[in-house]
């Protein structure tokens, strides 16, 4: 009979999480609550895979990971971390949507930066921070490459930023014709149209709910956690609300 060796157990799980890290850029810390931190950064890739020197997110390493998440009884939140520079529109989007529908408590943390399709990806969970230094980018949807001049390409472009906009709106504090003005604003970025904001405009705007640092954003979650799921009491998801192609938005 060989006796019980707790330290090679801890290794085991140390070598996993490890594993876990280099493969996903995730992992499921063992605090107050068992929480699971699932880091997006580099370039969001959607239906194309990008060149090798390219540091990505993956979608479809991600969403599988969001539904594993609200199907494991054992984890009781969600931390989500950005420094990312944007990427394929439709691929963020359905993230952001996922962590909206999340019964699980979920809060996000920018980092460095939560640029273009970064901004929904930050709003989309319960509660968001941001760091002092950070910085995120909004600006009109673009599409690099070949394009087909004719107006029904531009009336997909607008119809895609009108999903943009719609999400952000409904899921953070800032108005429709704000996050518009902010979005077209021009002669604030070089060779382009938009406008770069900091941490501490982005909670004044009402784009992000506070300016804090992890230990911040994991007492949010912690207390979400504990006063019952960040849901409403019925079981389903708390949104903020104010008053697709590949398509990428670097």
């Amino acid at each position: 009979m060989t006796d019980y060796d707790p330290t090679e157990e801890q290794e085991e799980e140390q070598e996993s999480q490890l594993k876990s890290i280099e493969s996903t850029g995730s992992v499921t810390t063992e605090g107050r609550h068992q929480v699971h931190c699932l880091t997006i950064i580099g370039q969001v890739e959607g239906h194309y895979i990008l060149p090798p020197q390219n540091k990505t997110t993956k979608y479809e390493h991600v969403i599988p990971q969001l539904v594993a998440i609200e199907e494991n009884p054992d984890i009781r939140g969600l931390l989500v971390i950005l420094n990312t520079v944007g990427g394929d529109v439709e691929a963020g989007l359905a993230i952001a949507e996922l962590i909206a529908g999340m019964k699980t408590p979920t809060v996000s943390l920018v980092l460095g930066g939560g640029h273009s399709i970064g901004v929904p990806l930050a709003v989309s969970a319960k509660q968001s921070f941001i760091v002092p230094s950070a910085t995120m980018t909004i600006h009109p949807v673009r599409m690099n490459g070949l394009v087909l001049g004719v107006p029904q390409s531009f009336s997909y472009f607008q119809k895609m930023q009108d999903r943009i906009v719609r999400f952000v709106t409904e899921n953070s504090r800032i108005t429709a014709d704000r996050f518009r003005e902010l979005m077209m604003t021009t002669g604030e970025l070089a060779m382009d149209v938009g406008t770069s904001i900091d941490g501490e405009t982005a909670v004044s705007e009402g784009l992000i709910d506070h300016l804090g640092g992890l230990s911040d954003a994991i007492d949010c979650l912690y207390r979400l956690i504990e006063e019952g799921g960040g849901s409403n009491g019925t079981g389903d998801p708390v949104h903020r609300t104010s008053s697709g192609n590949d398509i990428s938005t670097r």
